[in-house]
């Protein structure tokens, strides 16, 4: 019976994945840029009602943005992102899929993961600030520019994301005029030590787009719990539990009653 109960269970989730499926669409646009597909993850964000699933990075240099939604938003989303790529010269191949089939999220984990970064109850302590990208080709070049940006502003070093062919960027976090400085001081920085792939700026990125970006551990801090102040007038004494008498061994007095009847 329970076997029976559990089929139905089953039966009744996967349908309901189809109907969830069935007016959505995917849209994926492809970038030979790390910064490129994050000001194109933006842009499509920002344009329409859609979630930003994730990325696929594939090797050499390759970046895939991911969004979901409904499919007159998912493709005015991708027809934003992909002349924004275009516009970075960066565009590689764009692509809807209107009512994807289910067997597309159990091969391919596209549809319903969305790439969350920060655990449940930990937060990081860059957020909500303006991000700076700069893509090098060589380790040594994205050093140097991640050195020239920390002493040309108040800006703080996020993280670094490699996606092959000898890609880097640097990811940093702060006010929008102090990543700005930054990040022109890191593209002088990178041209002289070696070779400048791309930069980007995103003043005021969403949280969906926040939530895709890798940042340090060392910018993550576990929520703790709320301890709250309290003021004991008397001290607290340890108190002897009272003892109750064995009634049974108690003497029983009886009092009696005369009733005269007249």
């Amino acid at each position: 019976m329970e076997k029976y109960n559990q089929q139905d269970i089953n039966t009744v989730q996967s349908s309901r994945r189809r109907d969830d499926l069935r007016d959505t669409a995917l849209g994926l646009v492809s970038t030979a840029s790390f910064p490129a597909i994050v000001g194109t993850a933006d842009m499509m964000l920002k344009s329409a009602g859609v979630h930003l699933v994730g990325y696929e990075k594939i090797g050499s240099g390759h970046c895939t943005a991911i969004v979901r939604g409904g499919i007159a938003d998912v493709r005015l989303a991708v027809e934003s992102g992909v002349q924004t790529a275009e516009q970075f010269g960066q565009l590689i191949s764009s692509l809807v899929i209107p009512r994807p089939y289910p067997n597309l999220d159990v091969v391919l984990p596209i549809t319903n993961r969305l790439s969350r970064f920060l655990d449940e109850g930990n937060y990081s302590r860059l957020s909500n600030l303006a991000i700076g990208l700069v893509e090098t080709r060589g380790f040594p070049a994205m050093v140097g520019a991640c050195d020239a940006m920390l002493k040309a502003a108040d800006v703080q070093l996020s993280s670094y994301e490699k996606i092959g062919a000898g890609l880097c960027t640097a990811i940093i976090r702060g006010s929008v005029a102090n990543v700005a400085v930054a990040v022109e001081a890191g593209m002088f920085e990178a041209e002289r030590i070696g070779e400048l792939n791309a930069v980007m700026v995103i003043p005021r990125p969403l949280d969906e787009l926040e939530e895709t970006l890798p940042v340090a551990s060392c910018w993550i801090e576990e929520r703790q719990p709320l301890k709250l102040p309290m003021n004991i007038k008397q001290p607290v004494t340890e108190i002897e539990p009272m003892r109750l008498p064995d009634l049974a061994k108690l003497p029983a007095k009886v009092t009696e009653e005369v009733w005269n009847d007249e």
